[in-house]
């Protein structure tokens, strides 16, 4: 499965989530796919979406959907410390999605530690639950499962190297980006306490 087919699968199972990306291709090809005003992008901030996602998880009412984050190995690997901060502070409502293809895929495809470090047993190790799929079908069934969770959830997800052709650059400012995603989260939360 390459990366843009894990995002077509994500963004069909993200429409209500919060949604944190990392930066460079994935952020694009996701973009590509399907934007959203729930999704923030982490331009050029590589290694903060387990950060990010755990801060907002921490401030969300946790009845509502989880805060889903969309990460490379390479960038976490940038910041391994995410998964045992993530573990101790245990918010119910996070749901951490690692697209590994083993490389840096917007520097020239060299390759990360992905190959030696696991970082599912890293994750495990920290109080996360987790699950690992290399499939579309495995992808949904993961997902699925990890929702009903309560505690920090991880999902490792192996891809193919390689960046789809012909995507656009993400030229959006990360200003308004920001913006529209906290206006999102505002009128969800108030649309969520209307219908409650």
């Amino acid at each position: 499965m390459r990366r843009i087919e894990a995002l077509e699968v994500l963004a069909e199972l993200c429409g209500r989530h919060p949604v944190v990306v990392t930066c460079a291709a994935t952020s694009r090809e996701l973009a590509a796919v399907r934007d959203g005003d729930n999704h923030f992008y982490l331009l050029d901030a590589m290694g903060l979406v387990g950060s990010v996602a755990t801060g907002l998880a921490l401030g969300l009412d946790p009845d509502r959907p989880k805060v889903v984050g969309i990460e490379g190995d390479g960038s976490l690997l940038m910041n391994p410390n995410v998964l045992p901060t993530g573990g101790y502070l245990a918010p119910a409502n996070l749901l951490l999605v690692l697209l590994d293809n083993g490389v840096y895929g917007s520097t020239g495809a060299l390759p990360t530690y992905s190959s030696r470090v696991d970082v599912e047993a890293l994750a495990a190790a920290a109080g996360w639950t987790t699950r690992s799929t290399d499939t579309a079908d495995g992808l949904r069934t993961a997902f699925a499962d990890l929702l009903d969770v309560d505690e920090p959830a991880f999902l490792h997800v192996r891809i193919e190297p390689g960046n789809a052709p012909d995507v656009a650059k993400l030229l959006l400012d990360p200003v308004s980006l920001r913006d529209r995603f906290a206006r999102w989260l505002r009128e969800d939360h108030l649309a969520a306490g209307r219908n409650s």
